[in-house]
């Protein structure tokens, strides 16, 4: 039986994707009846029609949708394979890293030191989204790394591994002293804001007050640890941050530590896909210690 033709199935895969023969004509920088001529000639191959129409598109036929999964994965691969293969030829080298936004962004900035030192040119671009919206554009291959404050399932998630680069204690902040109460019942005197119950450390928070018997005035919750300490500064409430803060970023602010909690940590993993595991900055990280940036 003789071999398929590659080019043929590549032309399919484009027609999938981008729904129409002008589209991928266009990807390809060809015409429409050459990419329709060779999509014929696989049907031939293949026995069988590989799309119908709906509406003024096309949808992979039953048939299609078999092949498209295939073609899918060889082409993925590849193109993964080139970029592992890149990462030794090409001088500079573009790192999108996506980065939870519950997690506090000067520890953040210290990781991603290591990822770009100064003799390597690394084109680094950041995006800042919640921790499910990252793995999503993780595993569409749109972000090379992600730095999340919890690790992925790779039962669950396969091709995705996640390393934990450190933890941090977490304190209550606030701008005027409070007096009278200890703590933690000094958590109920003024208001409180805290991390999103979406993010591992919000849900975290709101389990220690029950199992405190805290009756706490949540005023809000923040996906943004940056802006929580500036609602928190403008309005006169209780916000939490890293324990650290309060000998290095803080000591400036006029911003006293409340209180510390020792049983809940904020936790940073690096999230990155199988193909980026060759990427000179995602094993820059994975290799660097971080122990003193958390202490």
């Amino acid at each position: 039986m003789p071999h398929i033709n590659y080019n043929h199935l590549y032309y399919f895969w484009h027609v999938c994707k981008s729904g129409s023969v002008v589209g991928a004509a266009e990807a390809l920088y060809l015409t429409p009846q050459t990419i329709t001529g060779q999509i014929k000639s696989l049907e031939e191959r293949l026995g069988g029609k590989l799309f119908k129409r709906q509406g003024r598109g096309l949808v992979p036929s039953e048939l299609g949708q078999l092949v498209y999964r295939y073609a899918d994965k060889m082409f993925t691969l590849s193109q993964e394979m080139l970029d592992i293969v890149n990462y030794r030829k090409e001088s500079s080298l573009l790192f999108d890293v996506g980065v939870a936004d519950a997690l506090s962004k000067r520890l953040v900035s210290r990781v991603l030191e290591a990822a770009v030192p100064d003799n390597a040119q690394i084109h680094l671009r950041c995006f800042e989204s919640t921790h499910e919206m990252l793995l999503e554009q993780l595993s569409l291959h749109k972000l090379d790394m992600i730095l999340s404050d919890c690790p992925v399932d790779s039962t669950q998630q396969e091709g995705l591994f996640s390393v934990k680069l450190g933890e941090s204690p977490i304190s209550f902040f606030c701008c005027q002293p409070m007096s009278g109460m200890s703590f933690p019942a000094c958590l109920e005197q003024r208001p409180l804001l805290i991390p999103g119950r979406r993010s591992m450390l919000g849900r975290k928070l709101l389990n220690w007050f029950n199992t405190q018997g805290l009756n706490v005035n949540i005023l809000g919750e923040f996906d943004d640890a940056a802006l929580m300490k500036a609602f928190g500064m403008n309005n006169n409430a209780i916000f939490v941050a890293p324990a650290i803060y309060s000998s290095t970023e803080f000591q400036d602010e006029n911003i006293e530590e409340v209180g510390r909690l020792e049983g809940i940590m904020e936790e940073y993993y690096v999230i990155f896909a199988e193909r980026m595991i060759q990427h000179p900055s995602v094993q820059r990280i994975c290799h660097t210690d971080f122990t003193a940036l958390f202490e």
